[in-house]
């Protein structure tokens, strides 16, 4: 394994200031995740705590722009992780022990060292249907679809696996299983910034949709596997169909 080589991976949930407070308290009822004591020179960062397994999502409190999903890769070597990077097309933005990122189609990301290794188990809720936050899509406009997903191919040292019945998403599966799976999806969008959101896998989707709805999310409807959703800060996300401990069809 190379010192550059991801073996975890999470999810920062940036969040604008005014609404920080109702983004947390939300993603927790999600999650069923506990909240750790707050950190960073403004108390701006805060851990969604599982209660088994290493964490993997995170928020932000930020001073100004929109809100947005951003990356921690984990790597041994962050330096030698972002100079290889460069390489592969990636702009630096600042090394504070952490290295902040610029992918070639705008997305944001940080490789970090902090160490980790366990994937947390899904969450069984009251009925017994199970769900867990489990993949990152990262949704690349059509104009720099190409070069995008090979930079993050590179990243993750991973080929893309593109699923044939639907040939506009594409899964990265590196040899090391990491804490969320990673989604590359082309979209209807020609051009603009790469985003990132959110999928939950879940063994019930009727379910999990309804306990979403009642902590405050709204649903667009169905598509076959997924059911896309904005959270109460306006953030979109997705209930998929599927294992949430394995990333599979159920």
């Amino acid at each position: 394994m190379h010192p550059w080589s991801p073996f975890w991976l999470s999810a920062m949930l940036d969040l604008e200031a005014g609404s920080f407070e109702r983004g947390v308290a939300f993603w927790r009822g999600v999650t069923g995740f506990s909240l750790s004591p707050t950190r960073g020179a403004r108390g701006e960062f805060a851990t969604l705590l599982p209660p088994t397994g290493d964490d993997y999502l995170r928020v932000q409190r930020l001073d100004d722009g929109p809100g947005r999903v951003h990356l921690d890769v984990n790597v041994a070597d962050p330096r030698a992780a972002a100079d290889r990077a460069v390489g592969l097309g990636a702009a630096e933005l600042a090394d504070r022990g952490y290295v902040a990122m610029r992918s070639p189609g705008g997305f944001v990301f940080c490789f970090v060292a902090h160490p980790a290794s366990v994937r947390p188990t899904p969450m069984t809720w009251p009925d017994g249907h199970h769900s867990m936050v489990y993949q990152v899509c990262l949704d690349l406009p059509r104009s720099s679809y190409d070069v995008e997903a090979a930079f993050w191919a590179g990243v993750f040292e991973a080929s893309p696996e593109v699923l044939a019945r639907r040939p506009e998403f594409a899964w990265l599966r590196p040899d090391r299983q990491l804490a969320l799976d990673v989604l590359l999806q082309r979209t209807d969008d020609e051009t603009g910034p790469v985003t990132a959101h959110l999928d939950l896998g879940t063994t019930d989707r009727d379910a999990e949709v309804a306990r979403h709805l009642a902590l405050g999310a709204v649903a667009d409807p169905d598509e076959e596997f997924w059911t896309v959703l904005t959270d109460p800060t306006g953030r979109r996300y997705c209930v998929t169909t599927r294992d949430p401990a394995t990333g599979r069809l159920t």
